[in-house]
């Protein structure tokens, strides 16, 4: 067979000693990494069981095939066995000295208790006779052909457990004995009667005729049947609902497929001398040097697992009477692991009658405390440098350490999930209004904020709350974009939520809960969990390890990271963890609160003395907005946008005019408040627009209004003067929104220049303040050289651009058909969470033609995408300057900005 097609691959040792292993840790891709380490550690000299690996595309073949087996791999699977057979010197089914074997599986990617497992394959009516020949242990060999037993049925044939956990304990209350261990060989040879009838009464005979005995489904008996039937199955576990949901959270990708390791059962159970376990070379809970985990006595593997009995904390190992050696022994290989993988291991051992063997061992998974603890130790001790190190912290896990989180040790039931839309934990009185919140907040009570969507006019009271709970929307959602500029948790698309704000009151579905307001409780950004009443949080702990690691990140980078911010505070904040400048100020978040009657005076009125007197007072306002942005920020660039939404999204809305009305009606209201209200609601219908995303907006206000562009230009204006003044260096830059013609950018910088050129004259100051526009519409990214004429910078608004590219409404995809599209794999990833190609693509032409027509051109991005991990991988390849995130994601876009710069 060459190694193109080469399907299976042995490793371990042979009759006389020799390592005859095929593979090696490289290999993860076709061994998987359960075989790929076997193989690894068989080759460095360590006690693996000898064995043999299905390759993970083998498993794909058998899938693709509609699970029928390409053809000759069993052919090949049975000339390993034979080749096993002859290493071991048994044979499966031998009814005198059997054979037994695991069935494992391993993916590529650590999917830890994911799939499936079948131990002690062999045993059957006669072999079970030869292992007790050979062990003298009775109780031993009775106790693996129970456990073979129920395994089989359960992964195999997919058999409830519970039918064989009920025998077992009604076996135990019979004898009147606790635990598992105190059954004798005579009890645990009837479970094995008793097992093989629950097999019968419960396997359908016509779907596995193999197994068929007069009409009746028997416990197979023929070791080969058992191996195939097992090896299947691990494959069909690659597809089971808890291994397919954890690769779409963890974005494994589903054609990996997984390895299947049959390897020669050693055991644990074999009495005192025996035992299983599972350690760690560190503490993966907080990165300690000691080492970690737990093993048991006369057990198997399942047993530490299951939490069935009680384990003992490796460190005890070996002063375990039997067990010393094999304990120090056991240490040993810690050390041996550490320094030939160069990082924290996960190990799984058993010993039989004292001599110890490795059944697993995989980079252990670690919280992210212990990964910043782990990574700075392992480069002060010479095992890995400092770019390893900064590769050995996954960005996504700073969230844990940047927000509130549930006590791991507080017990709470979940009521009902939603997206993990923001991270952190919030514990808080349900409150459905926005004034609701605000009210709470000055009476010194905790709120949760429960909408079925948030919009604009709920700022302040997201901003007063503690946390965020929608029934609709994605993790792009307003709701979500907002709570995480904010560091707000949030959860969102919590379905299971009917609201009924004007009843103040929620009812659950599934449950018999109705919240009503004032009703506490907790939520979980992290994970998406709402849980009735308050549960107990813990505050991150900001160690200094973070700040070494991320000081080495910013030694390697290449890109730059800014923050979105839109008020003092989260600028300060943003500066507080790394950001280097602000990418982007949403200007229409100031226009809100009291603010927002004026910005609607304004709109309503067509006087323009009235309109003037508008502009002159929200001029004022937003002059104090940016003295206290560019103060926070002083020295460091400061992105402001101009105004950019609909002018409509500051009124009111019709649908609740319209109903107010008839409320007026049906009361009698005088009829002349009811004609100044149908007034209203007239004037706010003829600003609506049929799809406002495409309306007017952005530029096109500006050029519409430019009242309104020159007010926020001279309120920048004077704010950075006034600071000049001070002594301070503000460093603000001008973005003009939404620009799709290389006219508009000309016709709105000169404007903003002469305004500039007319402050800086009435201030005595010199200001050279840059202007820019976001590139968020295609056009504008295929004729980026033109526009490039008139810009001293591009930022990509790659939430517009996703909408604008795709097509897709990002409020109403992620409701409607996202999901469909993401579960039946037409999209890998949720486009506006990482960054689509073909976007990615607009980008890279923006830039490169940008920079080509002006070479002193300063490229970001300041959507969404800017502070995801995956999206910054692929923007430090096609020419950003820099990403600009939100304040909480500054120092993960700063660690994964690193990581991308060596993967390059």
């Amino acid at each position: 067979m060459t190694e193109e097609v080469k399907r299976v691959f042995a490793f371990g040792k042979d009759a006389n000693g020799n390592n005859v292993t095929e593979g090696n840790t490289n290999m993860k891709p076709v061994l998987g990494g359960k075989g790929a380490n076997l193989a690894e550690m068989a080759n460095i000299g360590l006690p693996v069981p000898p064995g043999f690996t299905i390759s993970c595309q083998t498993c794909m073949e058998y899938a693709n095939a509609g699970n029928v087996w390409p053809e000759g791999v069993l052919d090949t699977i049975h000339q390993y066995r034979e080749d096993l057979e002859q290493r071991v010197g048994k044979k499966i089914g031998d009814p005198k000295d059997p054979l037994l074997v695991s069935v494992r599986s391993g993916a590529p990617m650590s999917m830890p208790g994911m799939m499936d497992t079948v131990l002690n394959l062999g045993l059957n009516d006669e072999s079970i006779n030869g292992l007790i020949a050979q062990t003298q242990n009775p109780r031993f060999g009775w106790d693996s052909y129970r456990r073979f037993i129920q395994m089989f049925s359960n992964v195999v044939m997919g058999l409830d457990g519970d039918l064989f956990e009920n025998a077992i304990n009604v076996k135990k209350a019979q004898r009147g004995v606790k635990d598992d261990t105190d059954l004798t060989a005579q009890d645990l040879q009837e479970l094995v009667e008793e097992f093989k009838r629950i097999f019968s009464e419960n396997v359908d005979p016509d779907q596995y005729p193999d197994l068929a005995r007069e009409g009746v489904a028997v416990f197979p008996q023929d070791p080969m049947i058992q191996l195939k039937l097992a090896i299947e199955a691990v494959f069909g576990s690659w597809d089971n609902p808890r291994a397919v949901l954890y690769r779409k959270k963890n974005k494994i990708d589903d054609n990996m497929g997984t390895a299947v390791n049959v390897q020669t059962m050693v055991f644990g159970n074999m009495g005192d001398t025996s035992a299983t376990g599972v350690a760690f070379t560190r503490n993966p809970a907080n990165g300690d040097k000691e080492f970690y985990g737990d093993y048991l006595v006369n057990a198997q593997g399942e047993d530490v697992v299951s939490g069935i009995r009680n384990t003992s904390p490796i460190a005890e190992l070996k002063h375990t009477p039997g067990l010393e050696e094999a304990g120090k022994e056991l240490e040993e290989v810690f050390v041996i692991l550490e320094n030939h993988f160069h990082d924290m291991m996960d190990i799984e051992f058993t010993i039989m009658q004292g001599k110890l063997y490795m059944l697993q061992t995989r980079v252990g998974k670690r919280t992210a405390q212990a990964a910043l603890h782990i990574a700075i130790d392992m480069e002060k001790e010479g095992l890995i440098d400092k770019k390893t190190a900064v590769q050995r912290v996954e960005p996504e896990q700073l969230d844990q350490l940047l927000h509130p989180q549930f006590d791991k040790n507080a017990t709470y039931d979940v009521l009902c999930k939603g997206l993990n839309a923001s991270p952190g934990a919030a514990v808080g009185e349900v409150v459905f209004s926005s004034e609701a919140a605000v009210k709470a907040a000055e009476e010194g009570r905790k709120t949760v904020l429960v909408r079925w969507e948030t919009t604009p006019d709920d700022l302040a009271g997201m901003i007063a709350a503690e946390g965020i709970l929608t029934s609709h929307g994605g993790k792009t959602s307003h709701a979500a974009v907002i709570a995480r500029g904010m560091g707000a948790p949030c959860v969102c698309g919590a379905d299971a939520l009917h609201i009924d704000a004007d009843k103040k009151e929620v009812i659950v579905a599934g449950t018999d809960v109705v919240l009503h307001e004032g009703d506490m409780i907790s939520l979980d950004g992290s994970t998406g969990d709402v849980v009735l009443g308050a549960v107990d949080l813990v505050l991150p702990e900001l160690t200094g390890d973070l700040d070494t690691i991320l000081s080495w990140a910013d030694d390697i980078r290449e890109l730059g990271v800014r923050a979105n911010a839109d008020n003092p505070e989260d600028a300060q904040l943003a500066r507080d963890f790394g950001a280097e400048g602000i990418g982007l100020c949403r200007t229409e978040h100031m226009f809100l609160g009291d603010r927002k009657q004026i910005i609607q005076k304004f709109i309503l009125n067509d006087d323009e003395e009235i309109r003037a007197d508008c502009v002159a007072q929200l001029g004022e306002l937003q002059k104090g907005d940016f003295l206290g942005m560019f103060k926070a920020m002083d020295g460091l660039p400061v992105i402001v946008r101009l105004l950019d939404p609909p002018l409509h999204e500051f009124l009111e809305s019709p649908r609740a005019l319209d109903v107010e009305i008839a409320h007026m009606e049906e009361q009698g209201a005088p009829a002349e408040e009811i004609a100044a209200k149908r007034h209203l609601m007239e004037q706010v219908d003829s600003w609506s627009e049929a799809n406002p995303m495409l309306g007017l907006r952005g530029c096109r206000l500006s050029i519409v209004f430019p009242q309104l562009p020159k007010m926020q230009v001279r309120a920048i204006a004077g704010a950075a003067a006034e600071l000049k003044k001070q002594g301070l260096n503000p460093q603000p830059e001008i973005m003009i929104p939404l620009v799709a013609f290389e006219s508009e950018i000309e016709t709105l910088r000169a404007t903003a220049e002469e305004v500039v050129a007319e402050v800086a004259k009435e201030e005595g100051v010199e200001l050279n303040i840059k202007i820019g526009t976001m590139i968020e519409l295609p056009r504008a990214a295929v004729i980026a050289d033109k526009i490039a004429a008139h810009a001293d910078f591009f930022s990509f608004g790659t939430n517009d651009l996703t909408q604008t590219t795709l097509g897709f409404s990002r409020d109403d995809a992620e409701a409607k058909f996202l999901p469909a599209y993401l579960e039946q794999h037409l999209l890998k990833r949720n486009p506006f969470a990482t960054v689509d190609d073909g976007v990615a693509e607009l980008v890279k032409m923006g830039c490169e033609k940008g920079k080509a027509a002006n070479p002193a051109l300063v490229c970001g991005v300041c959507g969404e995408h800017g502070g995801d991990p995956e999206s910054i991988m692929k923007f430090a390849k096609i020419g950003p300057d820099y990403v600009s995130c939100s304040p909480y994601r500054v120092p993960l876009a700063r660690l994964a900005a690193a990581q991308a710069a060596l993967a390059k």
